[in-house]
């Protein structure tokens, strides 16, 4: 039987590491689930959640040139619709969400922007922030444009 990529196959958990569980496939072939891959939840230890010589279904998610085969538990479960609390009109939030700092608006809760956007965003942001910083130390120890106090 060919793995081929986005197929469901049924293996048998062959090994378990902090990293995640090995599964014999069909045809003798071994894929990696890893540990990001076993469930929806936060998954600390993988033994929570697998046990050895057990019979899962496992998504195929990649398989490389050089036989590495990348399986995944979690693609297989139904996702649940996420269940979102409704506040009365008085205790609604903002029209802009604030972070820690009340005086600035959290740039990245903006659902809208993407993350391509979200990093431009950040990287810019923190080029202006270095610069500053750069000006400022520059100055105290006399480098670079800073006034220099004559004796």
């Amino acid at each position: 039987m060919s793995i081929e990529v986005g197929s469901v196959v049924e293996g048998v958990v062959t090994g378990i590491t902090n990293f995640g569980a090995f599964i014999e496939l069909p045809g003798g072939k071994v894929g990696l689930v890893h540990i990001s891959e076993v469930a929806d939840v936060y998954v600390k230890d993988v033994h929570d959640f697998l046990k050895e010589k057990e019979k899962i279904k496992v998504k195929v998610l990649t398989v490389d040139e050089r036989g590495k085969i990348g399986l995944s538990i979690k693609q297989l479960q139904e996702k649940k619709p996420e269940v979102q609390e409704s506040r009365p009109a008085y205790r609604q939030a903002p029209h802009k969400s604030y972070n820690n700092d009340s005086r600035k608006p959290n740039r990245f809760n903006n659902n809208t922007a993407t993350f391509e956007d979200k990093l431009s965003k950040f990287l810019k942001d923190s080029d202006e922030r270095l610069t500053d910083l750069r000006k400022k130390t520059d100055a105290k120890r006399g480098g670079r444009g800073g006034v220099r106090k004559s004796e």
